[in-house]
Protein backbone atom coordinates (compact mmCIF):
# COMPACT_ATOMS: atom_id res chain seq x y z
CA UNK A 1 0.00 0.00 0.00
CA UNK A 2 1.51 3.29 -1.18
CA UNK A 3 1.41 6.65 0.37
CA UNK A 4 2.22 9.55 -1.66
CA UNK A 5 2.69 13.19 -0.63
CA UNK A 6 -0.99 14.09 -2.28
CA UNK A 7 -2.37 11.47 -0.16
CA UNK A 8 -0.47 13.17 2.84
CA UNK A 9 -1.80 16.36 1.95
CA UNK A 10 -5.83 15.32 2.20
CA UNK A 11 -5.21 13.18 5.22
CA UNK A 12 -3.41 16.84 7.03
CA UNK A 13 -6.36 18.60 5.79
CA UNK A 14 -9.02 15.70 7.12
CA UNK A 15 -7.09 15.08 10.15
CA UNK A 16 -6.53 18.58 11.35
CA UNK A 17 -10.71 19.32 10.28
CA UNK A 18 -11.61 16.32 12.68
CA UNK A 19 -9.54 17.10 15.47
CA UNK A 20 -10.47 20.96 15.73
CA UNK A 21 -14.11 19.39 15.45
CA UNK A 22 -13.45 16.47 17.98
CA UNK A 23 -11.60 19.44 20.51
CA UNK A 24 -14.49 21.41 20.61
CA UNK A 25 -16.83 18.95 21.11
CA UNK A 26 -15.17 17.93 24.47
CA UNK A 27 -16.85 21.13 26.13
CA UNK A 28 -20.26 19.98 24.35
CA UNK A 29 -19.83 16.80 26.11
CA UNK A 30 -19.02 18.10 29.81
CA UNK A 31 -22.02 20.42 29.42
CA UNK A 32 -24.25 17.47 28.47
CA UNK A 33 -22.86 15.20 31.03
CA UNK A 34 -21.96 12.76 28.03
CA UNK A 35 -18.70 10.91 27.71
CA UNK A 36 -17.04 12.72 24.50
CA UNK A 37 -16.06 9.31 23.50
CA UNK A 38 -19.57 9.00 21.71
CA UNK A 39 -19.08 11.98 19.57
CA UNK A 40 -15.72 10.70 18.36
CA UNK A 41 -17.13 7.39 17.71
CA UNK A 42 -20.27 8.67 15.65
CA UNK A 43 -17.51 11.15 14.35
CA UNK A 44 -15.99 7.85 12.93
CA UNK A 45 -19.18 6.43 11.53
CA UNK A 46 -20.01 9.60 9.91
CA UNK A 47 -16.92 9.64 7.54
CA UNK A 48 -16.81 6.05 7.27
CA UNK A 49 -17.77 4.36 3.75
CA UNK A 50 -21.83 4.47 4.47
CA UNK A 51 -21.53 8.45 4.81
CA UNK A 52 -18.61 10.09 3.70
CA UNK A 53 -17.37 7.85 1.79
CA UNK A 54 -13.71 7.27 3.80
CA UNK A 55 -13.02 3.28 3.22
CA UNK A 56 -11.25 1.91 6.19
CA UNK A 57 -11.27 -2.35 7.69
CA UNK A 58 -7.85 -3.38 7.91
CA UNK A 59 -8.10 -5.38 11.33
CA UNK A 60 -4.67 -5.56 11.72
CA UNK A 61 -3.98 -1.93 12.12
CA UNK A 62 -6.48 -1.32 13.76
CA UNK A 63 -5.27 -3.68 16.27
CA UNK A 64 -2.29 -2.00 16.44
CA UNK A 65 -3.39 1.26 16.34
CA UNK A 66 -5.53 0.63 19.15
CA UNK A 67 -3.35 -1.08 21.48
CA UNK A 68 -1.00 2.18 20.49
CA UNK A 69 -3.26 4.67 21.77
CA UNK A 70 -4.62 2.45 25.03
CA UNK A 71 -1.14 2.43 25.73
CA UNK A 72 -0.88 6.57 25.56
CA UNK A 73 -4.01 6.49 27.74
CA UNK A 74 -2.77 4.51 30.00
CA UNK A 75 0.76 6.30 30.51
CA UNK A 76 -1.26 9.35 31.18
CA UNK A 77 -3.41 7.90 34.50
CA UNK A 78 -0.67 6.71 35.71
CA UNK A 79 1.24 9.81 35.30
CA UNK A 80 -1.53 12.17 36.40
CA UNK A 81 -2.31 9.77 39.38
CA UNK A 82 -1.31 10.93 43.18
CA UNK A 83 -0.14 7.94 44.67
CA UNK A 84 -1.02 8.97 48.09
CA UNK A 85 -4.61 9.49 47.04
CA UNK A 86 -5.16 6.39 45.14
CA UNK A 87 -2.91 4.05 47.91
CA UNK A 88 -5.51 3.46 50.13
CA UNK A 89 -8.04 2.79 47.42
CA UNK A 90 -5.37 0.04 45.92
CA UNK A 91 -6.46 -3.11 47.72
CA UNK A 92 -10.07 -2.51 46.24
CA UNK A 93 -9.60 -1.48 42.68
CA UNK A 94 -6.68 -3.95 42.43
CA UNK A 95 -9.78 -6.85 43.56
CA UNK A 96 -12.07 -5.55 41.00
CA UNK A 97 -9.84 -5.59 37.98
CA UNK A 98 -8.68 -9.24 38.67
CA UNK A 99 -11.43 -11.14 40.61
CA UNK A 100 -14.03 -8.88 39.42
CA UNK A 101 -13.43 -9.67 35.89
CA UNK A 102 -12.77 -13.69 36.25
CA UNK A 103 -16.41 -12.53 37.65
CA UNK A 104 -18.23 -10.76 35.00
CA UNK A 105 -16.65 -13.09 32.33
CA UNK A 106 -18.35 -15.74 33.70
CA UNK A 107 -21.59 -14.12 34.70
CA UNK A 108 -21.45 -12.87 30.99
CA UNK A 109 -20.52 -15.58 28.92
CA UNK A 110 -22.98 -17.90 31.05
CA UNK A 111 -25.65 -15.52 30.04
CA UNK A 112 -24.78 -15.15 26.49
CA UNK A 113 -24.33 -18.77 25.72
CA UNK A 114 -28.12 -19.46 27.30
CA UNK A 115 -30.16 -16.09 26.30
CA UNK A 116 -27.91 -15.12 23.20
CA UNK A 117 -27.50 -17.88 21.66
CA UNK A 118 -23.97 -17.48 20.99
CA UNK A 119 -21.21 -19.90 20.95
CA UNK A 120 -19.02 -20.86 23.97
CA UNK A 121 -16.42 -19.28 22.36
CA UNK A 122 -18.03 -15.98 20.92
CA UNK A 123 -19.67 -16.01 24.50
CA UNK A 124 -16.66 -16.18 26.73
CA UNK A 125 -15.45 -13.54 24.28
CA UNK A 126 -18.07 -11.51 24.85
CA UNK A 127 -17.46 -11.53 28.54
CA UNK A 128 -13.84 -10.94 28.33
CA UNK A 129 -14.23 -8.35 26.14
CA UNK A 130 -17.09 -6.14 27.68
CA UNK A 131 -15.35 -6.94 31.44
CA UNK A 132 -12.92 -3.80 31.54
CA UNK A 133 -13.79 -0.47 32.58
CA UNK A 134 -12.90 2.55 31.13
CA UNK A 135 -11.23 5.26 33.09
CA UNK A 136 -11.95 8.05 30.45
CA UNK A 137 -15.54 7.40 29.72
CA UNK A 138 -15.87 7.46 33.98
CA UNK A 139 -14.11 10.89 35.12
CA UNK A 140 -15.25 12.68 31.91
CA UNK A 141 -18.89 12.85 33.23
CA UNK A 142 -17.68 12.77 37.08
CA UNK A 143 -15.18 15.80 37.04
CA UNK A 144 -18.26 18.02 37.92
CA UNK A 145 -19.22 15.49 41.38
CA UNK A 146 -16.66 15.68 43.63
CA UNK A 147 -16.59 12.25 45.31
CA UNK A 148 -15.31 10.58 47.71
CA UNK A 149 -11.78 9.72 47.25
CA UNK A 150 -12.30 6.15 48.59
CA UNK A 151 -14.95 5.62 45.37
CA UNK A 152 -12.89 7.84 42.83
CA UNK A 153 -9.29 5.89 44.05
CA UNK A 154 -10.71 2.48 43.44
CA UNK A 155 -12.11 2.75 40.14
CA UNK A 156 -8.84 5.07 39.00
CA UNK A 157 -6.73 2.01 39.86
CA UNK A 158 -9.52 -0.66 38.61
CA UNK A 159 -9.89 0.85 35.06
CA UNK A 160 -5.95 1.38 35.20
CA UNK A 161 -5.04 -1.98 36.00
CA UNK A 162 -7.97 -4.54 34.51
CA UNK A 163 -6.86 -3.98 30.95
CA UNK A 164 -3.54 -6.29 31.60
CA UNK A 165 -5.50 -9.35 32.62
CA UNK A 166 -8.48 -9.30 30.32
CA UNK A 167 -6.12 -8.31 27.27
CA UNK A 168 -4.05 -11.77 28.04
CA UNK A 169 -7.23 -13.66 28.49
CA UNK A 170 -9.08 -12.57 24.99
CA UNK A 171 -5.94 -12.92 23.22
CA UNK A 172 -5.27 -16.59 24.11
CA UNK A 173 -9.03 -17.42 23.45
CA UNK A 174 -8.94 -15.79 20.15
CA UNK A 175 -5.78 -18.06 19.33
CA UNK A 176 -7.01 -20.85 20.32
CA UNK A 177 -4.96 -21.23 23.31
CA UNK A 178 -7.83 -21.70 25.86
CA UNK A 179 -8.36 -25.29 24.25
CA UNK A 180 -4.56 -26.13 25.07
CA UNK A 181 -4.49 -24.92 28.56
CA UNK A 182 -5.71 -26.60 31.95
CA UNK A 183 -7.71 -23.74 33.93
CA UNK A 184 -5.64 -23.22 36.24
CA UNK A 185 -2.47 -23.26 33.43
CA UNK A 186 -4.72 -19.95 32.09
CA UNK A 187 -4.55 -18.55 35.61
CA UNK A 188 -0.82 -19.13 35.86
CA UNK A 189 -0.30 -17.65 32.55
CA UNK A 190 -2.28 -14.44 33.48
CA UNK A 191 -1.09 -13.75 36.54
CA UNK A 192 2.69 -14.42 35.30
CA UNK A 193 2.14 -11.98 32.25
CA UNK A 194 0.60 -9.36 34.79
CA UNK A 195 3.49 -9.94 37.66
CA UNK A 196 6.58 -9.32 35.11
CA UNK A 197 4.25 -5.99 33.95
CA UNK A 198 4.11 -4.78 36.86
CA UNK A 199 8.13 -5.72 37.56
CA UNK A 200 9.24 -4.00 34.19
CA UNK A 201 7.03 -1.01 35.21
CA UNK A 202 8.36 -0.59 38.42
CA UNK A 203 12.45 -0.75 36.91
CA UNK A 204 11.22 1.76 34.48
CA UNK A 205 9.68 3.80 36.52
CA UNK A 206 12.21 4.27 39.15
CA UNK A 207 15.40 3.98 36.85
CA UNK A 208 13.58 6.51 34.39
CA UNK A 209 13.35 8.91 37.91
CA UNK A 210 16.68 8.27 39.15
CA UNK A 211 17.96 8.87 35.40
CA UNK A 212 15.99 12.09 35.03
CA UNK A 213 17.06 13.37 38.26
CA UNK A 214 20.37 13.57 37.23
CA UNK A 215 20.13 14.44 33.36
CA UNK A 216 20.77 18.19 32.11
CA UNK A 217 19.06 18.21 28.89
CA UNK A 218 19.61 21.11 27.06
CA UNK A 219 15.77 22.23 26.64
CA UNK A 220 12.69 22.15 28.99
CA UNK A 221 10.75 20.26 25.96
CA UNK A 222 12.68 17.19 26.12
CA UNK A 223 11.85 16.41 29.92
CA UNK A 224 7.64 15.47 28.98
CA UNK A 225 9.06 13.47 26.31
CA UNK A 226 11.53 11.59 27.78
CA UNK A 227 8.86 10.36 30.31
CA UNK A 228 6.31 9.51 28.35
CA UNK A 229 9.32 7.53 26.20
CA UNK A 230 10.36 5.80 29.53
CA UNK A 231 6.79 4.69 30.14
CA UNK A 232 6.56 2.98 26.60
CA UNK A 233 10.21 1.55 27.19
CA UNK A 234 8.68 -0.33 30.22
CA UNK A 235 6.04 -1.64 27.32
CA UNK A 236 7.94 -2.54 24.92
CA UNK A 237 10.27 -4.30 27.19
CA UNK A 238 7.32 -5.74 29.27
CA UNK A 239 5.95 -6.99 25.46
CA UNK A 240 9.08 -8.38 24.83
CA UNK A 241 9.37 -10.68 27.25
CA UNK A 242 5.88 -11.74 27.22
CA UNK A 243 4.77 -9.79 30.03
CA UNK A 244 1.99 -7.33 29.86
CA UNK A 245 2.79 -4.49 28.68
CA UNK A 246 -0.12 -2.31 29.70
CA UNK A 247 0.40 -3.18 33.27
CA UNK A 248 3.72 -1.89 32.78
CA UNK A 249 3.10 1.04 30.83
CA UNK A 250 0.33 2.34 33.36
CA UNK A 251 3.15 1.37 36.48
CA UNK A 252 5.93 3.21 34.97
CA UNK A 253 3.93 6.43 34.31
CA UNK A 254 2.40 5.96 37.86
CA UNK A 255 6.15 5.70 39.63
CA UNK A 256 7.42 8.54 36.87
CA UNK A 257 4.27 10.79 37.76
CA UNK A 258 4.36 10.57 41.58
CA UNK A 259 8.89 11.05 41.72
CA UNK A 260 10.15 14.67 42.43
CA UNK A 261 11.03 14.75 38.78
CA UNK A 262 12.16 18.24 36.70
CA UNK A 263 9.40 19.95 34.80
CA UNK A 264 6.68 17.90 36.23
CA UNK A 265 4.09 20.70 35.54
CA UNK A 266 5.12 20.65 31.97
CA UNK A 267 5.00 16.83 32.15
CA UNK A 268 1.61 16.83 33.21
CA UNK A 269 0.21 18.76 30.63
CA UNK A 270 1.89 17.74 27.85
CA UNK A 271 1.00 13.90 28.40
CA UNK A 272 -2.44 15.34 28.99
CA UNK A 273 -2.66 16.66 25.48
CA UNK A 274 -1.00 13.39 23.90
CA UNK A 275 -3.69 11.40 25.77
CA UNK A 276 -6.61 13.45 24.23
CA UNK A 277 -5.05 13.19 20.76
CA UNK A 278 -4.75 9.59 21.32
CA UNK A 279 -8.38 8.95 22.44
CA UNK A 280 -9.70 11.14 19.52
CA UNK A 281 -7.51 9.12 16.94
CA UNK A 282 -8.99 6.06 18.88
CA UNK A 283 -12.44 6.49 19.21
CA UNK A 284 -12.74 7.75 15.52
CA UNK A 285 -11.10 4.89 13.89
CA UNK A 286 -12.96 2.75 15.85
CA UNK A 287 -16.32 4.44 14.31
CA UNK A 288 -14.65 4.08 10.60
CA UNK A 289 -14.84 0.06 11.56
CA UNK A 290 -18.37 0.08 11.42
CA UNK A 291 -20.52 -0.35 8.70
CA UNK A 292 -24.38 0.88 9.72
CA UNK A 293 -25.77 -1.34 7.42
CA UNK A 294 -24.28 -4.27 9.04
CA UNK A 295 -26.57 -3.07 12.26
CA UNK A 296 -30.10 -4.81 12.19
CA UNK A 297 -32.69 -5.09 14.51
CA UNK A 298 -31.34 -8.68 15.73
CA UNK A 299 -28.16 -6.97 16.25
CA UNK A 300 -29.49 -4.15 18.75
CA UNK A 301 -31.75 -6.50 20.62
CA UNK A 302 -28.97 -8.47 21.13
CA UNK A 303 -27.06 -5.79 22.40
CA UNK A 304 -30.02 -4.73 24.72
CA UNK A 305 -30.04 -8.29 26.37
CA UNK A 306 -26.36 -8.37 26.86
CA UNK A 307 -25.68 -4.90 27.99
CA UNK A 308 -28.59 -5.60 30.90
CA UNK A 309 -26.88 -8.70 31.99
CA UNK A 310 -23.51 -7.17 31.85
CA UNK A 311 -25.00 -4.13 33.80
CA UNK A 312 -27.11 -5.32 36.31
CA UNK A 313 -26.19 -8.87 36.89
CA UNK A 314 -22.57 -9.03 36.31
CA UNK A 315 -21.16 -5.88 37.44
CA UNK A 316 -22.79 -5.40 40.76
CA UNK A 317 -21.89 -9.47 41.66
CA UNK A 318 -17.96 -8.45 40.51
CA UNK A 319 -18.81 -5.43 43.35
CA UNK A 320 -20.24 -7.39 45.57
CA UNK A 321 -17.28 -9.93 45.39
CA UNK A 322 -14.42 -7.72 45.55
CA UNK A 323 -15.86 -6.19 49.05
CA UNK A 324 -14.47 -8.94 50.55
CA UNK A 325 -10.98 -6.82 50.59
CA UNK A 326 -12.68 -4.02 51.80
CA UNK A 327 -15.92 -3.09 53.43
CA UNK A 328 -18.09 -1.56 51.74
CA UNK A 329 -21.60 0.19 52.69
CA UNK A 330 -24.85 -0.33 50.36
CA UNK A 331 -24.79 3.17 48.55
CA UNK A 332 -20.90 2.62 47.85
CA UNK A 333 -21.92 -0.76 46.50
CA UNK A 334 -25.10 0.61 43.74
CA UNK A 335 -22.89 3.07 43.12
CA UNK A 336 -19.47 1.43 42.06
CA UNK A 337 -22.14 -1.30 40.47
CA UNK A 338 -23.74 1.80 38.06
CA UNK A 339 -20.23 3.63 37.38
CA UNK A 340 -18.92 0.44 35.68
CA UNK A 341 -18.83 2.20 32.07
CA UNK A 342 -17.42 0.98 29.49
CA UNK A 343 -15.37 2.98 26.64
CA UNK A 344 -13.14 2.41 23.87
CA UNK A 345 -11.33 -0.71 25.51
CA UNK A 346 -14.14 -3.12 24.73
CA UNK A 347 -14.46 -1.90 21.07
CA UNK A 348 -10.61 -2.22 20.73
CA UNK A 349 -10.29 -6.02 22.32
CA UNK A 350 -12.66 -6.76 19.80
CA UNK A 351 -10.14 -6.17 17.19
CA UNK A 352 -7.97 -8.88 18.67
CA UNK A 353 -10.53 -11.58 17.45
CA UNK A 354 -11.11 -10.13 13.86
CA UNK A 355 -7.52 -9.79 13.17
CA UNK A 356 -6.78 -13.71 14.43
CA UNK A 357 -10.18 -14.36 11.86
CA UNK A 358 -12.33 -15.80 14.48
CA UNK A 359 -15.87 -16.88 13.48
CA UNK A 360 -18.12 -14.64 14.31
CA UNK A 361 -15.84 -11.91 15.51
CA UNK A 362 -17.36 -9.02 12.76
CA UNK A 363 -20.67 -10.16 14.92
CA UNK A 364 -19.27 -9.43 18.18
CA UNK A 365 -17.56 -6.09 16.76
CA UNK A 366 -21.21 -4.67 16.06
CA UNK A 367 -22.61 -6.62 19.04
CA UNK A 368 -19.84 -4.37 21.40
CA UNK A 369 -20.17 -1.34 19.79
CA UNK A 370 -23.90 -1.09 19.94
CA UNK A 371 -23.91 -2.02 23.80
CA UNK A 372 -21.22 0.74 24.64
CA UNK A 373 -22.97 3.09 22.76
CA UNK A 374 -26.06 2.26 24.32
CA UNK A 375 -25.86 1.80 27.73
CA UNK A 376 -23.02 4.51 28.01
CA UNK A 377 -25.84 6.54 26.86
CA UNK A 378 -27.93 5.25 29.82
CA UNK A 379 -25.33 5.22 32.53
CA UNK A 380 -23.25 8.35 31.84
CA UNK A 381 -25.52 10.94 32.12
CA UNK A 382 -27.37 9.11 35.26
CA UNK A 383 -23.88 9.60 36.95
CA UNK A 384 -24.43 12.53 38.68
CA UNK A 385 -27.99 11.88 39.88
CA UNK A 386 -27.37 8.42 41.16
CA UNK A 387 -24.29 9.82 42.64
CA UNK A 388 -26.09 12.69 44.89
CA UNK A 389 -29.61 10.39 45.39
CA UNK A 390 -27.09 8.10 46.90
CA UNK A 391 -25.80 10.93 48.63
CA UNK A 392 -22.57 10.35 48.22
CA UNK A 393 -21.51 13.50 46.43
CA UNK A 394 -19.81 15.84 48.78
CA UNK A 395 -21.58 19.51 48.78
CA UNK A 396 -19.10 22.00 47.25
CA UNK A 397 -17.62 23.76 49.62
CA UNK A 398 -18.05 27.76 49.48
CA UNK A 399 -14.72 28.23 51.28
CA UNK A 400 -12.64 25.94 49.33
CA UNK A 401 -9.93 27.64 47.90
CA UNK A 402 -9.19 28.21 43.74
CA UNK A 403 -5.42 27.41 43.17
CA UNK A 404 -2.99 26.53 40.30
CA UNK A 405 0.31 25.71 40.80
CA UNK A 406 3.63 26.22 38.68
CA UNK A 407 6.73 25.00 38.85
CA UNK A 408 9.78 27.14 39.79
CA UNK A 409 12.56 24.51 38.71
CA UNK A 410 15.89 26.87 38.92
CA UNK A 411 14.98 26.62 42.64
CA UNK A 412 13.16 23.41 43.32
CA UNK A 413 10.16 25.16 44.53
CA UNK A 414 6.55 26.13 43.39
CA UNK A 415 4.75 29.19 42.64
CA UNK A 416 1.14 28.81 44.24
CA UNK A 417 -1.83 31.39 42.70
CA UNK A 418 -4.67 31.42 45.85
CA UNK A 419 -7.64 32.69 44.66
CA UNK A 420 -9.56 33.68 48.28
CA UNK A 421 -13.88 33.42 47.91
CA UNK A 422 -16.08 35.55 48.83
CA UNK A 423 -17.22 33.32 51.94
CA UNK A 424 -13.67 32.11 53.45
CA UNK A 425 -12.47 32.89 56.51
CA UNK A 426 -9.31 34.13 55.60
CA UNK A 427 -11.17 37.52 55.40
CA UNK A 428 -9.75 40.06 57.70
CA UNK A 429 -6.72 37.54 58.66
CA UNK A 430 -3.03 39.36 58.66
CA UNK A 431 0.15 37.68 56.60
CA UNK A 432 1.73 36.89 60.22
CA UNK A 433 -1.60 35.20 61.39
CA UNK A 434 -1.31 32.15 58.58
CA UNK A 435 1.59 30.67 60.23
CA UNK A 436 2.79 29.09 57.26
CA UNK A 437 5.77 26.91 57.56
CA UNK A 438 9.23 28.28 57.38
CA UNK A 439 10.58 29.11 54.09
CA UNK A 440 7.42 29.51 52.50
CA UNK A 441 6.15 33.01 51.85
CA UNK A 442 3.45 35.37 50.76
CA UNK A 443 5.35 37.15 47.80
CA UNK A 444 2.06 39.78 46.10
CA UNK A 445 -1.00 39.84 46.41
CA UNK A 446 -3.65 41.29 43.62
CA UNK A 447 -5.93 43.67 45.00
CA UNK A 448 -8.95 44.93 42.68
CA UNK A 449 -6.35 44.82 40.06
CA UNK A 450 -3.63 46.66 41.83
CA UNK A 451 -0.18 44.52 43.45
CA UNK A 452 0.71 44.76 46.48
CA UNK A 453 3.62 44.02 48.24
CA UNK A 454 2.46 42.02 51.26
CA UNK A 455 4.10 42.77 55.00
CA UNK A 456 3.52 40.89 57.92
CA UNK A 457 0.45 43.10 58.92
CA UNK A 458 -1.13 43.15 55.94
CA UNK A 459 -4.89 41.88 56.12
CA UNK A 460 -5.84 39.87 53.65
CA UNK A 461 -9.68 40.13 51.69
CA UNK A 462 -12.02 38.18 49.94
CA UNK A 463 -11.28 37.97 46.11
CA UNK A 464 -7.29 38.71 47.14
CA UNK A 465 -5.20 36.45 45.02
CA UNK A 466 -2.37 35.59 46.64
CA UNK A 467 1.08 34.73 44.99
CA UNK A 468 2.84 32.19 47.57
CA UNK A 469 6.62 30.61 46.79
CA UNK A 470 6.86 27.56 48.46
CA UNK A 471 9.75 24.88 48.95
CA UNK A 472 8.76 21.84 46.44
CA UNK A 473 8.47 19.41 49.63
CA UNK A 474 6.49 21.63 51.92
CA UNK A 475 3.89 22.51 49.11
CA UNK A 476 1.26 20.20 50.64
CA UNK A 477 1.49 21.64 54.26
CA UNK A 478 1.30 25.05 52.85
CA UNK A 479 -1.92 23.92 50.77
CA UNK A 480 -3.32 22.02 53.94
CA UNK A 481 -2.87 25.27 56.10
CA UNK A 482 -4.21 27.87 54.00
CA UNK A 483 -7.38 25.58 53.52
CA UNK A 484 -7.62 25.21 56.94
CA UNK A 485 -7.62 28.96 57.48
CA UNK A 486 -10.46 29.49 54.60
CA UNK A 487 -12.66 27.28 56.45
CA UNK A 488 -11.37 28.12 59.90
CA UNK A 489 -10.30 31.04 60.69
CA UNK A 490 -6.58 32.46 62.45
CA UNK A 491 -7.99 29.88 65.19
CA UNK A 492 -7.80 26.91 62.91
CA UNK A 493 -4.66 25.55 64.29
CA UNK A 494 -6.59 25.02 67.98
CA UNK A 495 -10.49 24.11 66.29
CA UNK A 496 -9.18 21.61 64.00
CA UNK A 497 -9.54 20.75 60.53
Amino acid sequence: MSFDAHQLDEFVLVGAAVTLLAIMAVRLSSKAGLPSLLIYLLMGVALGDSAIGIRFDDANMAHALGFAALALILAEGGITTDWREVRPSMPLGLTLATLGVVISIAVVAVGAHFLLGLGWELAVLLGAVTSPTDAAAVFSVLRVVPLPRRLTGALEAESGLNDAPTVVIVTLIAEGGIHEHAPWTIVGIVVGELALGIACGLVAGFGGAWLMRRAALPASGLYPLSVLTLTFLGYGVAAALHGSGFAAVYVAGLVLGNSELPHRGATRSFVEGVAWLAQIGLFVMLGLLLSPDRITVSTVGLALLGGLILTFVARPLSVLASTVVTRLSWREVTFLSWAGLRGAVPVVLTTIPLAEGVAGAQRLFDLVFVMVVVYTLLTGPTLPAVARILGLARPSDPRSLDLEVAPLEQIAADLMQVRIPSESMLHGVEIGELRLPRGASVSLVIRDGQTLVPETRTALRARDVLLVVVPRTLREQTQRRLEQVSRRGRLAQWLGR
